[in-house]
């Protein structure tokens, strides 16, 4: 359950950290900046030593040293104390499931691996089938051919210290006593069997579908302690303050790996999981943790801004483009088959591996194979969950597998076998976990997301896009019981992982709001400029709104946007895998896609693009304005990510990896004099982040585990506005966070009578200076900005 601690953690600043653009010593540099803008704590991505060149951090490659490329030990301690002598502390992020094998050479542990194989003392720290009937003969299968005439391009290579096998531009070791003259044969005497990609053989486990991370088995305490070694040394010398846990339904056993952690770190830093919770989907309250990092606030926070007169046209909109509605019904009918397809392609060796052990499990060695396979990827295909071993999930698989046996009674008898299986609780239990996490992500996140088009806005990591939005009753709900269960779990708007910033988002979210203009919209743009697909348009030109310049500007004006969006538009349909994949590029298709996007950039469509978005530009500003003043105020530790004071206009990784220009915010936060005007420059978003985290700092026993009160309007208008207030526990409440919703309406007919009740007192808003006492109509309220920060 939650831990009960006065924790002072009051924000964070999510920085991703990179050799070549921010390093410890860069982000000391910053303190300072961080400081001024009212953060208490940084929170770094991962620090541990991973792939040379690595912009993200989580393909760590030794887990036992924090980067020298970031600046090593002296820099993590250097940047402590700098946060330490300003009051402020430290996050880490911590990569417990997996780590970086792509370049062997690279990583100690795994190159001990393959040169040794199972006599290695590191063989056991990895999830490696070594039994003989695991496809590759029970060798470790590295799945790194490209093509057929792969492995004529082996070659020796001399040039070191040791002799390695070579195979273009990677390096492997050669077992003492097989060296040879010929390639071929060094290599059919090694430990590990080099095997195309394509094969569907991959006998270690891996982090989802990616080959170039091995997952670890944390299970082991000897795993656990090398490489929490760094940790532990962290807390003892009081470096850090919390940890966020990346990925733990990747782990064997997520509850019992954090019940050790907590341990490790103390009972009173922050303890924070990457969890991504499913439709309606209870976080475990018995875990020893704070919270998870935030995707379930994202959804409330996104979702109360939609507005739900919008769906019916923009569910047709996608009918007419994508031939579906993109809406819970086709939802409903295509993740199935989504999340057998990923079964049955790229997560085959998962699937392999965990019916051999529903075999043994059961003692079914007999048991049909293909059967068995068939009836366990049906009910992994039918599972509502990352995993369902969750104290609040129980039932879930009963549930499940008594569904798939209603819908097909010929698979009673494998399902028997699985059922024997699960009962003993042993190896087949904790892989159907593993696997059935990674199946869903694969499939719902990084497949049916980039292929639904009605509001791509709602398509986001943690989301529900069919539920079109939420009601201001359900938001403050949430927001009550989060406060009460959750108080220091963590919320956020953009993260590393996010399919778009928080701003993007936001203006495309106005698109509800808007809906007939945008089909008409979008259906005379296709006539236009005739796109090779229409569901990719639909999807694309709904991202290109979100990204596209708000001052009247063309695409074309603004630096490397052109060719951001080309890079974007290749991954949507490469991981949407309908008319182009990762693993069978449709270049064609490709290349009339990119044709089409600069077609639409250069031509009349891009001109009246540039017009939509101008006009409602002030629509979206005032809903990622309403949506960060909501977060910074409202239950939970809300966290900052790198860059997102001022507009940002990022898509998915990489792009929301690129360097910001913290040096441009200094100066902007050290101007800033008076209630900005919602403009391009982002400087109101600034001001109101300032604001609300100045006010944090302020009265902090208000938000970590103050109270949580909705207040609601009065008037034919009310439904327009959200607004809560925070006080101490006990006490009356000491401020009131407002905000706009669903302006565009309220741009035509205005606020009318609608007023606000205040409690007793006099209330000042402090990002405009106004004061108000009793009644307040809202139209007095949001004169100047769509929302308010009052304080009484």
């Amino acid at each position: 359950m939650p831990v009960v601690r006065q924790t002072a953690v009051r924000s964070t600043y999510r920085l991703q950290l990179r050799p070549d653009a921010l390093t410890f010593a860069d982000a000391r540099a910053i303190a300072e900046y961080l400081q001024q803008l009212g953060i208490s704590h940084v929170y770094l991505s991962p620090i541990m030593t991973a792939v040379r060149g690595s912009t993200h951090g989580y393909d760590v490659t030794d887990p036992t040293a924090v980067s020298p490329a970031l600046g090593g030990p002296a820099g993590l301690k250097a940047l402590s104390d700098e946060l330490r002598s300003r009051g402020m502390g430290l996050i880490v992020d911590l990569v417990p499931n997996h780590v970086g094998v792509g370049d062997p050479r690279q990583n100690p542990w795994w190159w001990d691996v393959l040169r040794h194989g199972r006599n290695s003392q590191y063989a056991s720290f990895f999830d490696i089938d070594w039994s003989p009937g695991n496809g590759a003969g029970g060798r470790l299968a590295l799945p790194v051919l490209q093509n057929e005439n792969d492995p004529a391009a082996l070659t020796v290579d001399r040039s070191g210290p040791e002799p390695m096998l070579a195979l273009h531009d990677l390096r492997f070791p050669i077992a003492p006593g097989t060296d040879g003259e010929n390639p071929l044969r060094i290599h059919d005497k090694q430990h590990y069997r080099l095997v195309s990609w394509k094969a569907g053989i991959c006998t270690y486990r891996r982090f989802f579908a990616v080959s170039g991370l091995a997952a670890i088995r944390q299970e082991d305490p000897k795993v656990f302690e090398i490489t929490h070694r760094e940790l532990a040394a962290w807390c003892e010398h009081d470096l850090i303050d919390g940890v966020r846990v990346d990925h733990p339904d990747g782990l064997a056993h997520p509850a019992a790996y954090l019940t050790r952690l907590r341990r490790l770190i103390g009972p009173r830093r922050l303890l924070l999981v990457e969890k991504v919770l499913s439709n309606r989907e209870p976080l475990d309250a018995n875990l020893p943790i704070d919270g998870t990092t935030g995707y379930d606030a994202l959804a409330d926070l996104g979702g109360v801004l939609i507005d739900p007169s919008g769906e019916k046209v923009l569910t047709e909109l996608s009918r007419r483009f994508c031939g579906h509605g993109s809406n819970g019904a086709w939802i409903g009918n295509n993740e199935h088959r989504i999340k057998r397809a990923v079964a049955e392609t790229m997560l085959t060796p998962e699937v392999r591996r965990l019916v051999a052990a529903i075999k043994r499990d059961a003692n079914a060695e007999s048991f049909d194979t293909m059967a068995l396979t068939n009836a366990t990827i049906e009910v992994l295909a039918f599972m509502p969950v990352y995993r369902t071993d969750y104290s609040p999930l129980a039932g879930t698989v009963t549930t499940v597998v008594t569904k798939v046996c209603k819908r097909n009674s010929e698979l009673y008898a494998p399902l028997s076998v699985l059922a024997t299986a699960l009962a003993v609780n042993g190896e087949a239990a904790m892989r159907l976990h593993q696997v059935g996490g990674a199946v869903t992500a694969k499939a719902v996140e990084d497949t049916m997301y980039y292929q639904g088009a009605r509001l791509v806005s709602l398509q986001e990591v943690g989301g529900n896009p069919a539920r079109f939005g939420r009601s201001v009753l359900e938001f403050h709900l949430a927001n009550a019981e989060r406060a009460q269960r959750w108080p220091a779990g963590m919320t956020t708007l953009s993260t590393h992982d996010t399919k778009r910033g928080e701003d993007v988002r936001a203006r495309i979210g106005v698109l509800s709001q808007a809906a007939d203009r945008w089909s008409k919209a979008v259906i005379a743009w296709s006539a236009i400029a005739p796109p090779p697909d229409g569901a990719t348009a639909l999807f694309l030109l709904q991202n290109m709104f979100g990204v596209w310049p708000a001052e009247g500007r063309s695409a074309a004006a603004v630096p490397g946007l052109r060719e951001r969006l080309h890079l974007f538009a290749e991954k949507a349909v490469r991981e949407a895998g309908t008319k182009s994949s990762w693993e069978e590029p449709d270049l064609d298709f490709e290349m009339a896609l990119h044709n089409w996007i600069d077609t639409v950039i250069d031509g009349p469509v891009g001109a009246e693009l540039s017009a939509l978005v101008s006009k409602l530009a002030p629509h979206a500003w005032s809903d990622a304005l309403s949506q960060k003043l909501l977060q910074l105020c409202g239950p939970g530790i809300p966290d900052i990510y790198q860059g997102c004071e001022l507009w940002e206009d990022s898509l998915v990784d990489p792009d929301n990896r690129r360097p910001v220009d913290f040096g441009h915010r200094l100066s902007m936060l050290q101007t800033l004099t008076g209630t900005p005007e919602p403009d391009v420059s982002g400087a109101v978003k600034m001001w109101i982040v300032a604001y609300a985290l100045w006010l944090r700092r302020e009265r902090p026993d208000c938000f970590v585990g103050g109270t949580y009160t909705p207040l609601f309007a009065a008037g034919d208008t009310a439904g327009h506005l959200v607004a809560f207030a925070r006080g101490r526990a006990d006490e009356p409440p000491q401020l009131i966070a407002a905000a706009t919703r669903h302006s565009v309406r309220l741009a035509e007919n205005g606020w009318g009578d609608a007023a606000l009740d205040l409690p007793a007192g006099t209330w000042t808003d402090r990002l405009t200076g106004h004061t108000f006492t009793g009644r307040v109509r809202l139209e007095k309220l949001f004169t100047r900005l769509p929302v308010a920060l009052l304080v009484r």
